[in-house]
């Protein structure tokens, strides 16, 4: 059976705005565009009468602004931020969005907004992960401290440690239970970031030294800490040529 394709709403009151990000949803294969709208009256409309799975929203709008649509709207589907302003960062994580993209929308952050929005089939997540722009990265992680969001630096990560169902991230503050999967961290933040084990992604710029214990097995050492991390001998190849490979960067 052929992959359902992902059906989009655009909302934004600036109808160029509108036209170009619904042409660059319209060139990935597997989206549809369903419906426009330009202000957040129309959207609720769109919304209830369309049914769309995901909405790509813009924040300020005259009258009423994105986070006042999500708090009227009974919406099981996805949300996008589409904004010109990074201030709303946190807002948005609040009101549960899969993606806050910035403008000028880039097409390599349109498709990993889609790729978190997990709607895509497996045929078509290949094709955007074979794509010729590589996804671009966050910046930042997103952890949930009591009833607050913060987000963590990537540059204060130390690493990402997987136990069971569980992801925490390690950084210079603490350490966080976040939800989170390994194997897409591994993608996202390679080549700074390597597995040394299964369930083990460390910085390399975190990395001091690569040693042996007393029983011979390899561990690495992390930078301003006693701390040491275990390296299955799978990883041991893999994590040399790394380390190598930013020695010389």
């Amino acid at each position: 059976m052929a992959d359902q394709k992902i059906r989009a709403l655009v909302v934004d009151d600036e109808r160029l705005a509108r036209k170009d990000l619904s042409n660059m949803l319209n060139e990935i294969e597997g989206v549809e565009i369903i419906g426009e709208a330009e202000d957040v009256p129309s959207a609720i409309k769109a919304i209830e009468s369309l049914h769309p799975d995901i909405v790509f929203l813009d924040i300020q709008m005259p009258g009423q602004t994105g986070f006042d649509l999500v708090e009227k709207v009974d919406f099981s589907g996805k949300i996008v931020f589409v904004t010109a302003y990074d201030e709303y960062a946190i807002e948005a994580f609040d009101a549960q969005a899969v993606g806050y993209l910035l403008k000028p929308v880039r097409r390599e952050k349109l498709e990993r907004a889609l790729q978190q929005a997990g709607r895509l089939g497996a045929s078509q997540l290949g094709e955007l992960a074979s794509a010729d722009t590589r996804v671009a990265r966050r910046e930042h992680i997103a952890i949930r401290v009591r009833d607050e969001l913060r987000l963590i630096s990537i540059k204060d990560v130390r690493f990402f440690r997987a136990d069971q169902k569980y992801v925490t991230v390690y950084h210079a503050a603490g350490e966080n239970l976040i939800d989170e999967s390994m194997k897409l961290l591994a993608e996202e933040f390679e080549p700074d970031f390597v597995r040394i084990d299964r369930g083990i992604l460390v910085s390399l710029v975190a990395i001091e030294a690569l040693e042996r214990d007393a029983q011979g097995k390899h561990r690495v050492r992390l930078r301003g800490t006693a701390d040491t991390l275990p390296v299955s001998r799978r990883r041991l190849a893999a994590l040399k040529h790394a380390m190598l490979a930013r020695k010389y960067q």
